[in-house]
């Protein structure tokens, strides 16, 4: 009954878009950018962090009128930079910075814009390059591990940013083409071609990008650092065949198929996995 309310309530939404778009456009695509792109879950507040990050050291940045929290488990020299993903925060790396920290390497985690204790309605990718550069500029993370659209950050940033100092990156649960998540999203609400034309046009003068061109699978090759791409064959929010893609242009990475983990790819083998490549592959 609720999955059949909500299939209403989304098409509902998606045919008063449609009808604005052809009467009020602005009003249009002010709708349906704004329901893609303002997650509605992942916000912490201070008086009520989870516990693994009251153990971290907390900083909150400033970048273009934003301002961005980072939590950090200080340690040596060696530094892993935590990228989480969509509807999430910096708590969801728990299990895997429990592990890390007994390698003594410093671990730090960001919030994304709009989620944990980072400013911000909107979420986007290339804004959550900049958070990363930002931060990377001054902190110079040897290693940076990105969840989901976390994923798709990092591979922008190294495509973008080009620093020298990342040695090793690896991607979980990460969609490459832009193209492919919105018309996920134009399919859910059953939107018309002009909505996405909209919205397009839209990307392409605020952030000057090519939603064609959008992709983890162009962002990465050229790149010569060394990672893991991990994916989950039964992950139904991303497609197991966009690690594929990745993969295909990412010549250093190593590709690691799993079963029945799903989206979170939160698991103890997993991280173990991660943990060897990290420090005990030569």
């Amino acid at each position: 009954m609720e999955k059949k309310i909500n299939f209403t309530f989304t098409k509902t939404i998606g045919l008063y878009i449609n009808i604005l778009s052809y009467i009020m456009p602005d009003k249009a695509l002010s709708l349906a950018y704004g329901f893609f792109s303002e997650p509605r879950r992942g916000k912490l507040s201070t008086n009520n962090l989870p516990g693994i990050l009251k153990e971290a050291k907390l900083e909150t940045s400033s970048h273009n009128n934003h301002q961005f929290q980072t939590y950090t488990w200080q340690g040596n020299e060696n530094k892993i930079l935590l990228v989480h993903g969509w509807e999430s925060n910096a708590s969801r790396w728990e299990k895997l910075i429990r592990l890390l920290l007994k390698s003594g390497s410093t671990i730090i985690a960001i919030d994304a814009p709009a989620h944990g204790l980072s400013s911000g309605k909107e979420f986007n990718v290339p804004t959550y390059a900049e958070f990363i550069n930002a931060f990377s500029k001054t902190h110079q993370p040897n290693i940076i591990i990105g969840h989901s659209m976390g994923g798709v950050a990092c591979a922008y940033y190294q495509h973008n940013y080009q620093q020298n100092h990342v040695q090793k990156m690896i991607l979980l649960g990460s969609p490459s083409d832009f193209n492919i998540l919105m018309q996920k999203y134009i399919n859910l609400l059953g939107l018309n071609n002009k909505v996405n034309l909209l919205i397009k046009t839209y990307i392409k003068q605020r952030f000057n990008i090519n939603t064609d061109e959008f992709t983890s699978h162009n962002f990465l090759k050229k790149t010569t650092i060394s990672g893991i791409i991990a994916h989950d064959i039964h992950d139904d929010v991303v497609s197991f065949s966009e690690a594929k893609k990745i993969a295909s242009a990412w010549k250093n990475a190593h590709f690691i198929e799993t079963k029945n983990l799903g989206h979170s790819m939160q698991d103890d083998t997993l991280n173990h996995t991660i943990y060897q490549f990290l420090f005990e592959v030569i």
